[in-house]
C-alpha cells in the first residue's frame, strides 16, 4: 500500500493560502506528534520576553528543531494548534511565522485559539503539531 497525504479545501469553505482546511493522511508511514513548544531556547532561557514575533520565531525555530530530529520538515506538517495569550498583536505572530512556513504549497491545517495564559506568565504563545511522513 502507497503512503498518501491529502490536503483539501473544499468547495464550499474559504480557501487561505495560509492554512488547509482539511489533511488526510493514508498507507505506511511515520505519524509525528510534537508538544507545545514555546520560546524556550536549547539553554533553557526565554527568548523575547514581551515580543511575539520574537517568541514566535524561537517556537517555530524549536518546532523546526523536533521535526529535524524526525526526519521530517514543515513540509510534513498536517496540523498545527497555536495558543496565543490574550491582548497579543496576531499579525505580529503570523508575520514571523511565514519566513517558516510561507513558502509551504500545502500548508498544514490551522487551529489558532486565544487563552489566558500559557504554563509561565513570559509566554506569549505556543504551538503544538502533527507531522506526516510517508514510508518506503
Amino acid at each position: 500500500m502507497s503512503s498518501q497525504v491529502q490536503y483539501i479545501n473544499p468547495d464550499g469553505l474559504s480557501k487561505n493560502p495560509a492554512f488547509s482546511q482539511v489533511v488526510t493522511t493514508h498507507g505506511n508511514g511515520k505519524t509525528i506528534y510534537v508538544g507545545g513548544q514555546d520560546a524556550v531556547n536549547a539553554q533553557g532561557e526565554i527568548v523575547g520576553k514581551g515580543d511575539i514575533g520574537e517568541q514566535t520565531a524561537q517556537v517555530m525555530e524549536n518546532l523546526q528543531a523536533a521535526l529535524w530530529a524526525c526526519g521530517a520538515t514543515f513540509e510534513n506538517l498536517v496540523k498545527l494548534t497555536i495558543y496565543i495569550v490574550q491582548g497579543q498583536d496576531l499579525y505580529r505572530g503570523f508575520q514571523a511565522s511565514q519566513k517558516y512556513l510561507g513558502h509551504l504549497k500545502n500548508p498544514p491545517a490551522i487551529s489558532g485559539l486565544f487563552v489566558s495564559a500559557l504554563a509561565r506568565p513570559d509566554f506569549l504563545v505556543e504551538v503544538e503539531a502533527v507531522a506526516f511522513v510517508a514510508g518506503e
